[in-house]
């Protein structure tokens, strides 16, 4: 079964960048995440709209 959520370490991971970053993304709302208790977790489908909106931005 593929995750539907990651923590910010997988994040930064996933998008190429520090976890510092991910936190500074998601402060800037560029970044949708989820809070479960104290675990911050961003959903899959935000990370592929803030890629797919920065690839349509770099165009």
């Amino acid at each position: 079964m593929d995750r539907l959520s990651v923590r910010p370490a997988e994040a930064a991971r996933l998008l190429g960048v520090c976890r510092d970053t991910v936190y500074v993304m998601l402060r800037a709302g560029q970044l949708r995440s989820v809070k479960r208790g104290r675990a911050r977790l961003i959903p899959v489908a935000a990370i592929e709209e803030y890629l797919s909106a920065t690839e349509e931005y770099a165009a």
